[in-house]
């Protein structure tokens, strides 16, 4: 198919909208709608949040009468099934657009094909595939959860040059600079969830919360504490409920003091006693988690990367040099050879302050 400027035009306006819930739509994806008529726009929407209109309802009531006869962009096949909301595709034929350009199928096997198939039987013309790698980035997380049953998982450091992220005495505040720790509040609240290990919460004590970037939504704080240890008043437990995930199922005094308090246990043990990382993440999918941000340190972090949980890297390189004694990154076993190191491909790297970003992803 081939689609004009005015068409990619229309779609570029469409995927920018669907950005503005980047933080707010979990655990639906990120959707944007505009609606044009003799190269005019005459309504647009984004999805805001799960229970709310779709982009494609919004689009429709501020276009009115004039969607009729319309072309329709939208960054995701529109839905055919019944779900919070009614299905989108029949709102599009009911309002007589005479034309649908979806960026991409929609993965949700509820979908998939069928919100375009129900548009080409009402004698609408639908296209599809127009800046499609540009939707799958909006949504990676949500077509990980639907195509892999599995979140999307980040994961975040900070590092010295050296590949350090703490001294030998554990002092690591701060590495990286005020607006290196800013934008990585802005990758916290894009997340539906940010995770950590006990390690990291008996060294650090820390909220987890988003605070350095405008957020109406905060992340469910999950914890991995495998025995059980965490304090009742560490800062990760106050406020919102957290997920604590744990490898005992012995230590019911203690799991009812958290289960009173609000928190979910969840209990995930593997053989060698610590938590079944590849089988939290089919549950973490299950309770409709599309991406996944890790705060966690070496040991958990190796331990991820080891179960081969680890889908992208954010990693934030500070203008410094820490010394060999300084903690690493990932508590991983020797290498004898480099076939055996794990494979990423750079996908970004840019000046945040002081510091570099970089944006890496498992090959």
């Amino acid at each position: 198919m081939t689609f004009s400027t005015t068409d990619r035009d229309a779609m570029a306006r469409a995927l920018a909208l669907a950005e503005k819930g980047l933080a707010t739509t979990t655990p639906n994806p990120r959707v944007g709608c505009v609606i044009t008529r003799d190269g005019a726009i005459v309504g647009e929407g984004w999805h805001r949040r799960a229970g709310e209109p779709h982009a494609e309802i919004l689009a429709l009531t501020a276009a009115g009468d004039a969607a009729c006869g319309a072309t329709a962009y939208v960054t995701l096949e529109p839905c055919a099934h019944f779900g919070r909301t009614p299905p989108c595709a029949d709102a599009l034929i009911a309002a007589g657009v005479s034309r649908v350009v979806a960026a991409m199928e929609d993965p949700n096997p509820k979908v998939a094909g069928r919100g375009l198939d129900k548009l080409r039987s009402a004698d609408i013309d639908a296209d599809c595939g127009l800046l499609a790698a540009e939707a799958r980035e909006l949504n990676i997380g949500f077509i990980s959860r639907m195509t892999r049953n599995r979140p999307w998982l980040r994961l975040k450091v900070a590092a010295t040059l050296d590949g350090k992220t703490a001294l030998e005495n554990g002092v690591s505040q701060w590495i990286t600079g005020t607006e290196a720790r800013a934008d990585g509040h802005r990758w916290r609240a894009r997340a539906c969830a940010v995770l950590t290990a006990i390690g990291t919460v008996k060294a650090d004590d820390p909220q987890l919360t988003v605070r350095d970037h405008p957020c109406e939504r905060q992340p469910l704080r999950i914890l991995l504490d495998p025995q059980l240890e965490v304090d009742p008043v560490a800062r990760i437990l106050q406020g919102a409920p957290a997920l604590i995930v744990t490898a005992v199922a012995d230590n019911a005094p203690r799991a009812r003091q958290l289960a009173d308090s609000g928190h979910s246990i969840l209990t995930l043990p593997s053989p060698d006693g610590r938590v079944d990382l590849p089988a939290l993440m089919h549950e973490l999918a299950a309770r409709e988690l599309n991406e996944i941000h890790i705060e966690a340190g070496a040991t958990l972090n190796g331990a991820l990367l080891a179960a081969g949980c680890v889908d992208e890297l954010l990693l934030y390189l500070a203008p410094m040099i820490a010394g060999n004694t300084a903690r690493g990154l990932f508590d991983l076993p020797a290498l004898t050879t480099l076939d055996e190191a794990q494979r990423f491909e750079i996908r970004e790297c840019v000046r945040v302050g002081r510091d570099l970003r970089v944006v890496a992803r498992a090959g």
